[in-house]
């Protein structure tokens, strides 16, 4: 489907029917750089295996290769999925320079708008059975001096699922995600482990203590140098991952 269709597709009476029927899931981490876009693609292949129409999205992007035409996660997301629709709604504010997102919707002059990040939601979700929602940094960073990722799940009333980053240091940060997630009153679907440092020492010991710690379960092991092969759980099935 290209812009076009996807446009015109949307008109008619079974818009809202649609809007109903669409399952979302906002993916956040215990940091930068730990493995967001790897488990939200692992989710859209996944789903899109299934036969669901499924789509990524990336609401606030920052850093914009020279010579590219969005930002590397955005492209990721969207060739993961198998639903075609224009970069505005799929990631409705992207910036060039690779600094945080606050920063750099601040040197653009521009100030990230929740109603602007729904609407674009709300065009997904006409066309797509399940959203795969990515977004920048860690839970808590900043869109500007009021708003923070995790209002962004707030408002588009989606479940949470953690990204953790397995390297030393990373059992603080995990639970620190977690308080924050559950203290805006969302709901914390699951928490995947993604194997970042293979030298990491006591690994199996580490996970034992977050299996333990977290209030959720794992639904996903991704082993290093294996991010297409990840290790579902039997809790994926939570999310529809079978």
């Amino acid at each position: 489907m290209d812009a076009q269709s996807f446009a015109s597709s949307g008109r008619g009476g079974n818009r809202t029917q649609r809007l109903n029927m669409t399952q979302g899931i906002f993916i956040t981490g215990t940091d930068t750089g730990v493995g967001k876009t790897i488990v939200a693609c692992a989710l859209l292949r996944a789903y899109v295996a299934q036969g669901l129409r499924a789509i990524g999205m990336k609401p606030v992007a920052a850093g914009i290769a020279v010579g590219t035409a969005c930002n590397d996660d955005v492209a990721a997301l969207d060739a993961a999925g198998n639903v075609a629709a224009p970069d505005s709604a799929r990631n409705p504010y992207a910036f060039v320079p690779a600094i945080a997102p606050h920063l750099a919707a601040r040197e653009a002059g521009v100030a990230p708008e929740l109603a602007r990040i729904c609407a674009a939601y709300g065009e997904l979700a006409a066309h797509a059975d399940r959203i795969v929602v990515e977004g920048a940094g860690g839970a808590l960073v900043p869109l500007d001096r009021h708003l923070d990722m995790l209002d962004v799940a707030r408002a588009l009333g989606l479940p949470v699922l953690l990204v953790v980053g397995l390297r030393l240091g990373c059992l603080n940060h995990a639970l620190l995600s977690a308080l924050a997630i559950r203290a805006r009153g969302l709901a914390l679907a699951g928490w995947a482990a993604n194997l970042i440092d293979p030298a990491m020492a006591r690994l199996d010991a580490n996970l034992a203590t977050l299996d333990e710690h977290l209030p959720a379960p794992r639904i996903a092991t991704f082993r290093w140098g294996r991010p297409d092969a990840p290790e579902w759980s039997a809790a994926a099935a939570a999310l529809d991952v079978r």
